[in-house]
């Protein structure tokens, strides 16, 4: 099926990324489409809204600890690419810290001529004095990685320096004089979906060819990826067969062992203790039965011997209303975050002598209706937490939250606020309110809606729905300053939808739009489509909606599917053509969520969700903004291009544009974000908030 669509594809040369042909297309296109936005007479003040918000020197400073340093990255007006850097604990809480810079990369890609993005870094522990540093060419999956010597400020020239050439795949440390590799480049070749699929154990000062294989998977398989808790000696695989489905694989002094855990159940290793989410119900003993969503620990012990007779406990049993959404260990209890209703909790819980006790924090963490992200402050040294909330209309607020054992502290917990963001726009006169809409057949789906609390309701509001629908992903609250700039507050409106594919409830959520049923996450975005405007909300032209990556999918299939429905689309960084998605870059990792073209069975349900093929010349389609990257390796930029190339045969409304660099996030640079964003936005106002005949 895929042979023939290729030989029947008139625009299938769009897929040569970096072609002259399909590069002076793209040229060609970019350049008046960028030319007619830029003319409009609020481009200028929404771009440089947005790159001064995104270069706001008052934004939070995030960190993570290591050692006797705080680390982080950061980019501003002066360091558009970034700095990675340092503090100390004493410097950070003061108003205006002492930051050690350790890789200016904008320096580096100046001394270079290599437009570099930062990827991350790793320290050595636990003298954290080397580091592994990631970058990325324009902001490409794949990335090279360099060894810093902290104390000179220097990379380590190769022999003696670890050092990755550029693919997919990640250098980490297993001690001072070893770490672990995987590279797409490896001898035995990179898996289908290309990513890595060897380990190996590099010893430093030796050529890469003589590292020695750790793990091999087969080819099939999605890829392999490697955590070594260093200050535990610890090493764990992760062999991911497809998405949704993985196997953990723990390296002991006799080999690899794996455990004989559901590949459908998502596993966590932390020292003696190992942690399983379940997608699917599940039996251990052959009696009692665990729920989808449940999260269960053992012993590493126990789970290593034998599964079966290990002795699990429940620590999260979910109901329809909620969904376990993040599991965070520290030194001593595993905080766990949940959706009730699409609002977040957290619990927490300690392991006693006695069994698990847990305890919400909920209340005591002052979270509200507002969205909570945690993470471990040191999760072998303390029971520290970062705690970041945001809101629709609530700016972020940083603090660290400390898990105590005293019953004096409310709940188990003392809160400290360090960071407070400012506002980024106006929001008086604005609020938020959760809603619900009835699918097609009969499913309730949550949406949030932030715009002018007196909001008059006869349809004349210009309204944007954004959605994403896919991976298990929730879509929260938080706060947006670019939304907030660009479009609240203008005095409209701002929805996204909580659909099936997401994660708002859980697997079940999840699973209900999964493949052949992909189509009820198309009807539950447009039931909340038409619920705005039967509410009076708005009305259909002057409703825009919004998309990227799986999300460009979605809006892609409003755009073919219920083109009625919308007065403007945005389709950003999207999967269009689902005859030849798996054959393209990461595609065929993709193939649990959407299915396989090749299977005539299958291509069966693709077909009615391919937006490339349902396009209809016959039914009229809302003008369309399509944006994409010439350096997403991720999801491959033909989709957009071939995309825009059948609407303007057709003689459509449709605005192309692509950035030469960004990867699949679009931009690298907050210059490059303004554009990426001022341009989509100039787009939506010039077709929904403009006078509609």
């Amino acid at each position: 099926m895929t042979e023939q669509t290729e030989q029947t594809d008139a625009h299938v040369w769009l897929e040569e990324v970096e072609s002259e042909r399909a590069l002076a297309w793209v040229r060609e296109r970019s350049s008046a489409s960028e030319e007619g936005l830029r003319g409009d007479p609020r481009f200028a003040q929404l771009h440089g809204g947005i790159q001064e918000a995104l270069e706001a020197s008052d934004r939070i400073p995030l960190v993570a600890q290591a050692g006797d340093h705080l680390y982080g990255f950061w980019t501003d007006a002066d360091h558009p690419r970034g700095v990675w850097r340092r503090t100390s604990w004493e410097s950070y809480r003061t108003q205006d810290p002492e930051w050690e810079v350790l890789v200016d990369v904008d320096a580096l890609a100046a001394q270079e001529d290599v437009p570099w993005v930062w990827q991350g870094a790793s320290l050595l522990r636990p003298g954290c004095d080397r580091a592994l540093v990631h970058l990325s060419r324009g902001g490409a999956d794949a990335g090279t990685t360099r060894e810093l010597d902290l104390g000179t400020g220097e990379f380590v020239p190769a022999p003696e320096g670890f050092a990755k050439p550029e693919a997919k795949g990640r250098l980490a440390w297993r001690d001072r004089d070893h770490v672990y590799l995987t590279t797409a480049q490896d001898p035995t070749g990179a898996t289908r979906s290309g990513y890595p699929r060897t380990a190996r154990l590099w010893r430093r000062g030796t050529p890469v060819e003589q590292a020695e294989v750790v793990h091999t998977i087969p080819e099939d398989d999605l890829g392999l990826f490697v955590h070594h808790d260093q200050d535990r000696s610890q090493t764990v695989l992760t062999r991911v067969p497809a998405f949704y489905r993985e196997q953990t694989l723990v390296v002991t002094g006799d080999g690899v062992q794996a455990l004989d855990l559901p590949e459908t159940a998502s596993v966590s290793v932390h020292g003696d203790k190992v942690a399983v989410e379940l997608r699917h119900a599940w039996r251990p003993d052959g009696t009692t039965e665990h729920a989808p969503g449940s999260l269960l620990v053992a012993p590493l012990a126990a789970v290593l011997a034998d599964p079966t007779s290990a002795p699990w406990a429940r620590l999260v049993t979910p109901d329809d209303r909620s969904a376990l959404v993040d599991v965070t260990w520290t030194a001593h209890q595993l905080v766990t975050t949940t959706l009730r209703d699409v609002r977040h909790t957290v619990q927490a819980h300690r392991a006693t002598a006695d069994g698990w006790v847990s305890t919400d924090l909920t209340d005591a963490l002052e979270i509200g209706l507002r969205s909570v992200s945690v993470s471990a402050v040191d999760d072998h040294a303390s029971d520290d937490l970062w705690l970041v909330t945001t809101g629709f209309l609530d700016p972020m607020t940083l603090s660290l939250a400390q898990l105590v054992e005293s019953t004096e502290s409310t709940d188990g917990v003392a809160l400290e606020p360090l960071r407070q963001a400012p506002a980024r726009f106006d929001a008086s006169g604005l609020g938020v309110t959760q809603e619900w809409a009835t699918s097609a057949d009969g499913t309730r789906v949550p949406y949030w809606q932030g715009g002018p609390a007196d909001l008059p309701l006869d349809g004349t509001t210009p309204t944007v729905l954004h959605g994403y629908g896919g991976f298990e992903h929730a879509l929260t609250p938080a706060y947006d300053p670019i939304v907030g700039r660009a479009w609240l507050a203008h005095g409209h409106v701002h929805v996204v939808a909580g659909i099936r594919g997401g994660g708002e409830f859980g697997p079940r959520w999840h699973q209900g739009a999964l493949q052949e049923n992909r189509h009820r996450a198309y009807e539950d975005f447009v039931c909340v489509a038409r619920d705005l405007v039967t509410r009076g909300v708005t009305s259909v032209p002057r409703l825009g909606t919004t998309g990227r990556s799986n999300g460009g999918l979605l809006v892609g299939n409003m755009l073919t599917g219920y083109p009625e429905d919308f007065g403007a689309i945005v389709c950003q960084v999207p999967l269009l053509d689902m005859a030849r998605y798996h054959q393209l870059l990461a595609g065929a990792s993709w193939m649990a969520e959407y299915g396989d073209p090749d299977d005539p069975e299958q291509w069966g349900w693709l077909q009615t969700f391919s937006p490339y093929h349902r396009f209809d010349p016959e039914r009229p389609t809302p003008p369309v903004y399509l944006a994409t990257s010439t350096r997403d390796d991720r999801v491959h930029p033909g989709h957009a291009r071939k995309m825009a190339a059948l609407l303007e045969e057709h003689g459509r409304d449709v605005t192309y544009w692509e950035n030469t660099e960004g990867g699949h996030g679009g931009a690298s640079t907050a210059a490059q974000w303004a554009t990426w964003h001022a341009l989509a936005w100039a787009f939506l106002h010039e077709r929904i908030t403009d006078p509609v005949s």
